[in-house]
């Protein structure tokens, strides 16, 4: 195993927990990876998408603060989230869930 992920910029416990669920476990893993890979895993891995900690992985790699992202590399940012987001399956149903929506409890939509 090498150096912990919560030792970049950025990355707290949550977020290396989060790593670790979806296979990577290391600064140096989530480099190679780089930002769009890393996120797709996350998102396989059960993680709901979420625009900000998208672009907080980003800068972490650059070694920048969170809030050090301008409005122009955010715009470029948000369409690179947009495609992952788009191409993501969703994740399994709980049985729970399934019946659910067949008994018509729940949204058939998925808002609700």
């Amino acid at each position: 195993m090498g150096t912990p992920i919560s030792t970049l910029r950025n990355m707290g416990p949550a977020m290396e927990a989060a790593f670790a669920r979806a296979g990577i476990d290391s600064a140096e893993a989530l480099r190679e990876l780089g930002t769009d890979a890393a996120y797709a895993r996350l998102l396989a891995s059960g993680e709901r998408p979420h625009f900000i900690p998208f672009y907080v992985i980003e800068m972490a790699l650059q070694g920048r603060p969170w809030n050090d992202c301008t409005t122009d590399e955010k715009a470029a940012l948000r369409l690179r989230f947009d495609r992952i987001k788009a191409s993501a399956a969703p994740p399994p149903r709980s049985e729970l869930e399934a019946f659910l929506d067949r008994i018509g409890v729940r949204d058939p939509r998925g808002t609700g």
